[in-house]
């Protein structure tokens, strides 16, 4: 209506009126208009909106059928990392049981060997003690030997005389109180 209002002031004037204001125009603008419209309407509805419905469908599916994957995907990871958890932990066990009975086993063979060489030890010192009882026997026999002579020649240079058994039994008894 006011296209048509617009045409008619505009053809008043001294120059001409714009083309498509013209109301002679109008009817066939108006009849290209719902040809025009009808077969966008057509081509929309049977053609287009169709097409696009399905790629809008498909994508829902297959954004649907990805996120179903990927929980299942989640899930079986979610599974493994508990089964992964599960195997270290019993390898931990087992590494912690290995562990100790090495330990075990080493403390039992220090054991027998520290055993095996303390019985070496006293084994020695025993004949070591044997060996040093031995001297200090042989030793101590002539040590009385030698203060028996000693004596012997101290009292003959102050010019006393004495027998070798009164020498040796007064060396022993002066030997048994040292």
């Amino acid at each position: 209506m006011m296209i048509a209002f617009l045409a008619e002031t505009a053809g008043h004037g001294a120059e001409a009126a714009f083309p498509p204001f013209e109301t002679w125009h109008m009817p066939s603008q108006l009849f290209w208009l719902a040809v025009l419209f009808t077969a966008l309407y057509i081509a929309l509805s049977r053609f287009i909106l169709p097409k696009m419905s399905d790629t809008i469908e498909k994508r829902a599916n297959r954004v649907a059928s990805d996120l179903d994957e990927a929980a299942r995907l989640n899930n079986q990871a979610v599974e493994a990392q508990k089964a992964l958890e599960l195997r270290l932990a019993q390898a931990r066990a087992k590494a912690r049981e290995t562990a100790e009975k090495a330990r075990e086993k080493t403390e039992a063979e220090l054991a027998s060997e520290t055993a095996r060489v303390d019985a070496d030890l006293a084994k020695k010192l025993e004949t070591a003690d044997a060996r040093i009882s031995k001297l200090r026997a042989d030793a101590m026999t002539n040590v009385e030997q030698i203060a028996v002579d000693t004596a012997d020649a101290m009292i003959t240079r102050l010019g006393v005389k004495a027998s070798p058994a009164d020498l040796k039994k007064a060396v022993s008894a002066a030997l048994e109180q040292a």
